[in-house]
């Protein structure tokens, strides 16, 4: 089997997350329910989990990083605890359904909403989403990078627009989170939501959200939270403050293994380079053979290791499931919960298939996928 298919979710994860996982299932209590050592064992974890992401986001502290399910809770979280009904909040036609629909429930409340426009090749168009924000706008969410094109957003250009403007910038790193560097302070973010099972190498139910200070959402859920007990209103204090419940503390175990794998020996830059060296690699092989249409702009300098491309005029469905059954490579079709991309490209019945690679890929699995696709176009 060659998994192509990273961008949904890792498969080629370390032994170390693995382990860490099974150790924490094995000896883990409830953090900050107790002072039983399986309890505290468990609340050390997760501090020491904070602290890594803070590290590894630039953020203003520990405290301010709160954890959630994935980065779809997360962006729910900012989105619906930041905006109320009169707001103006702004983002792209490049975003994910994590950001949309949680923006159209916003909308139906009476917060106005704008989206920046990209160009043919899906490249946003800077200067459409800063005419946008300057009309007022509370907020900007926009991702680091598409899911479906692998055009990659630059976040510091777009930070300053925000901060010139006294507009809040929510970031989703959801494609980017270990892999490209991403730093709130430097890029003026103010919101990092991220999600752990992709590039960060934990497991799946894993993510969060770091928070610049002064920045307060209102609470997404309220009830447990270990302190506090007698008041009837979720605590204010960051991080529990966004953190109703149990946490999954044995997938963080696992995504804390991840984070500090990637951050070992240069590791991240390594997995950068091969995975863009992997996916520019799959695009040479292609890009002259006429049946091919690649979708975005793989030729650009802001890249992801995504590229999505379709075979004349098949259904992207019927090519996935051809290469999965005839060759074993995993890929994505469809609409990838991202639409208006889609309605961009003229692709909503179509949709596109999508190649998407890891430090775990290898060059000759790159030929076969390439080869696989130049036997599929004749036969």
């Amino acid at each position: 089997m060659i998994y192509l298919d990273s961008a949904a979710t890792c498969f080629h994860r370390p032994p170390e997350v693995l382990q860490a996982v099974t150790e924490a299932m094995n000896s883990f209590g409830n953090p900050s329910r107790g002072g039983c050592g399986p309890a505290l064992q468990a609340s050390r974890m997760v501090f020491q989990a904070r602290e890594a992401l803070n590290l590894l986001f630039d953020g203003d502290g520990p405290e301010r990083v709160a954890f959630s399910a994935n980065a779809t809770e997360s962006l729910n979280m900012a989105v619906k605890g930041l905006l109320k009904p009169g707001d103006l909040a702004v983002t792209t036609v490049m975003e994910h359904n994590s950001v949309l629909r949680p923006l159209y429930e916003m909308k139906k409340q009476g917060v106005a909403l704008l989206l920046a426009d990209c160009d043919e090749k899906g490249r946003l168009l800077y200067e459409d989403l800063e005419e946008k924000i300057r009309k007022g706008a509370k907020l900007a969410v926009v991702t680091h990078a598409s899911n479906v094109t692998g055009n990659r957003n630059d976040l510091r250009r777009i930070g300053k627009i925000c901060r010139e403007n006294g507009t809040l910038l929510i970031v989703d790193a959801s494609q980017t989170a270990g892999i490209f560097p991403i730093s709130m302070k430097e890029d003026a973010i103010d919101v990092v939501c991220f999600t752990g099972h992709k590039s960060l190498m934990g497991p799946q139910g894993t993510g969060g959200l770091c928070v610049r200070k002064g920045v307060e959402i209102q609470p997404l859920l309220s009830g447990g939270s270990g302190i506090l007990t007698f008041e009837k209103e979720q605590p204010s204090a960051m991080p529990v403050r966004l953190e109703a419940g149990t946490l999954n503390t044995h997938g963080l175990a696992g995504l804390l293994a991840g984070v500090r794998y990637l951050m070992e020996e240069e590791r991240r830059k390594e997995f950068q380079e091969k995975e863009l060296r992997l996916a520019d690699l799959f695009y040479r092989e292609l890009k002259d053979c006429p049946e091919f249409l690649f979708y975005g702009d793989p030729d650009g300098e802001l890249r992801a290791p995504v590229l999505s491309l379709n075979l004349g005029s098949e259904d992207s469905g019927e090519v996935s499931d051809w290469l999965f059954q005839e060759y074993g490579i995993c890929t994505r079709p469809g609409g990838h919960c991202a639409p208006l991309m889609h309605r961009l490209f003229h692709t909503e019945k179509q949709g596109m298939v999508r190649f998407s690679f890891s430090h775990g890929n290898t060059e000759e699995e790159v030929h076969r996928a390439a080869a696989a696709l130049k036997e599929m176009s004749l036969s």
